[in-house]
């Protein structure tokens, strides 16, 4: 079976089973084309068709849009990777129970090792009054998530929170301006990735969010909950892309299309373009995690820029080592394959399943049988 046949099989069986309701797949190798087609509605209660420009919530693809921005800073000798984050952020000193306060770096900050806990940055009280957290303003933001305590002690364990927020704010700060300055300066303009942003370029090709249901895929609420693999709940506030007052974050709060998603990876794999030099794209994709065994999970260790695939047979995955994999929330999987020559964007408007469920493993699984 081709790789066209396989993968056209898996999204129509998805759509069918009503486990998305849309998907736009990018399979490219060598830097060609392979496969790039759009499936399925972009806005069922509207009929809109998915489109291959169809513009999706980033959610965590911000990561590593926000990593090459601070790698080519590093390029340009604005920052180090040992620095302090107190050197940019000097009020920002989270603490262990102990109360000592140990040094937090860049390097700590980009591969999850930081500590930072991941926890509500709202009260009871605030979260009950419906209090919105992006409204709190950047300083306030910092300080709360610094006020919440470290899991850790950075380097010591690898933990997915916050840390890549607190490096846009940086990033922002260094650029002169805020998150969204930064990625414009040195990715999205440079890469002509022209409708990523914190914001949204058309609201006529935005997808609508869908969210895991009993029965299938349900119009996410505002915000909106759903049980995830991991023994909690994961929320999405849908309406934050369409809010133009909300702080930019840098782990997750960016839009953006397939192709641009893939403009990036492309660049990744054929060595940093116009964005980044050859050696610091090498080094963003190496394993920087390697004092932690197993550190994401069987087989996965972490990179600058998304998981390293260290085994591929513990981590149950088709692709060779030394790829470089992520996700977001919203529905999406991406991967870098160097020995391979591939990159692979799959988008979805509907998470957890096009993110985290069957459907992410059998685009693995399809992608592979069809080269």
């Amino acid at each position: 079976m081709d790789i066209e046949q396989a993968l056209n099989g898996v999204v129509s069986r998805a759509i069918a089973e009503r486990r998305i309701v849309g998907a736009v797949l990018l399979v490219h190798k060598d830097g060609r084309p392979l496969y790039e087609k759009a499936h399925g509605l972009a806005d069922r209660e509207a009929g809109r068709v998915m489109t291959i420009d169809t513009i999706f919530r980033y959610s965590s693809l911000t990561k590593p849009i926000v990593a090459a921005t601070i790698l080519a800073l590093l390029d340009e000798g604005k920052l180090r990777l040992d620095d302090p984050v107190t050197r940019y952020l000097p009020a920002f000193r989270p603490k262990l129970a102990d109360g000592s306060a140990p040094e937090i770096t860049i390097h700590h900050l980009l591969t999850h090792t930081s500590g930072l806990r991941a926890d509500s940055i709202m009260t009871p009280a605030e979260q009950a009054a419906g209090l919105n957290r992006w409204h709190l303003g950047t300083d306030a933001i910092m300080a709360r998530l610094a006020g919440l305590g470290l899991a850790f002690r950075p380097g010591s364990s690898w933990a997915y929170g916050p840390s890549i927020d607190v490096l846009g704010v940086i990033a922002g700060q260094l650029s002169g301006g805020m998150p969204g300055d930064a990625i414009a300066q040195y990715v999205t303009g440079p890469l002509r990735m022209q409708d990523t942003m914190f914001g949204v370029t058309d609201l006529g090709r935005l997808a609508a969010a869908y969210a895991d249901g009993p029965n299938g895929a349900v119009l996410m609420g505002d915000p909106h909950s759903v049980p995830n693999a991991w023994g909690g709940m994961t929320t999405y506030d849908p309406g934050r892309i369409l809010d133009g007052h909300a702080f930019h974050s840098g782990g997750g709060g960016a839009a953006g299309t397939g192709a641009d998603f893939m403009q990036l990876l492309e660049t990744l794999r054929s060595g940093g373009g116009a964005m980044l030099r050859p050696e610091t794209v090498a080094l963003g994709l190496a394993n920087q995690t390697p004092q932690l065994a197993q550190a994401v999970g069987p087989g996965l260790q972490f990179s600058y820029f998304g998981a390293f695939v260290d085994d591929p047979l513990a981590a149950g995955l088709p692709a060779a080592r030394g790829t470089v994999r992520w996700g977001g929330i919203y529905g999406h999987n991406w991967w870098i394959d160097p020995q391979n020559g591939l990159c692979v964007v799959s988008m979805s408007n509907t998470g957890l399943e096009g993110s985290d469920g069957a459907y992410r493993a059998a685009v693995y699984e399809a992608v592979y049988a069809g080269l």
